[in-house]
C-alpha cells in the first residue's frame, strides 16, 4: 500500500446509534444511494467495529464529517476457487469540504483492518465508473483489482466495477 497522506486534525473512532442522523445526512448529501435508518441500524448491530465515523473538532464540538460500513458475506473467492468470507464495503462517503485530507484512506485503513477482525480474508466492493476519485484510491493506494464490470448496478442505470483485494496484514 502507499503512503497515505493524513491530516492528523480528523481522526475515526466507532459509529454509535446517536451518529446515524449525521452518517444519514452525509449519505444524502453525498451519495445518490441512500438507505432507511433500518439499514444503518442493522449494518451497526451486526458489525459494530466495521461501521466507522471521521470525526474533527470545532470550538470543542465533534463535528462527523465521513462514514464507512462494511458487513461480512461468504462466497466463491475473487482470487481461486475456495468459500471465504469477505468484507463487502457498503458505503463510504466524506463530506466535500474536507476532501483531500486522507478521511477517506484513514475510514478505508480502519475499516479494513475492522472487517478483517470478522474473519474477511477478502475486500469487495462496487464503485460507479464514473467516479475517477473513488476509483484511483481504491487502486493505486489501496491496490483493489478491478475485477468485471457490473452494467446497470445503480439506480440512475451506471455501471459498476466490481474490485476486490485479498487481505494481508502487512498491508492494512
Amino acid at each position: 500500500m502507499a503512503p497515505l497522506n493524513i491530516d492528523p486534525s480528523y481522526y475515526v473512532r466507532k459509529c454509535i446509534h446517536d451518529d446515524l442522523s449525521a452518517v444519514m445526512n452525509i449519505n444524502e448529501t453525498c451519495l445518490p444511494e441512500n438507505y432507511p435508518l433500518f439499514f444503518y441500524e442493522e449494518i451497526l448491530e451486526k458489525y459494530p467495529n466495521a461501521f466507522l465515523v471521521a470525526c474533527t473538532r470545532n470550538g470543542g464540538k465533534e463535528i462527523i464529517v465521513g462514514y464507512i460500513m462494511w458487513r461480512l458475506e461468504r462466497g466463491v473467492s475473487e482470487f481461486g476457487v475456495k468459500i471465504v468470507k469477505k468484507g463487502h464495503l457498503v458505503s463510504l462517503a466524506v463530506m466535500d469540504r474536507v476532501r483531500r485530507h486522507g478521511v477517506a484512506s484513514q475510514l478505508l485503513t480502519h475499516g479494513m483492518a475492522a472487517i478483517q477482525a470478522y474473519g474477511a480474508r477478502e475486500f469487495v466492493l462496487e464503485v460507479r465508473i464514473s467516479n475517477t476519485p473513488a476509483i484511483k484510491l481504491y487502486k493505486d493506494i489501496f491496490t483493489f483489482e478491478q475485477k468485471k464490470v457490473i452494467a446497470q448496478y445503480y439506480r440512475d442505470s451506471e455501471d459498476a466495477f466490481f474490485m476486490a483485494r485479498q487481505a494481508n496484514i502487512s498491508n492494512l
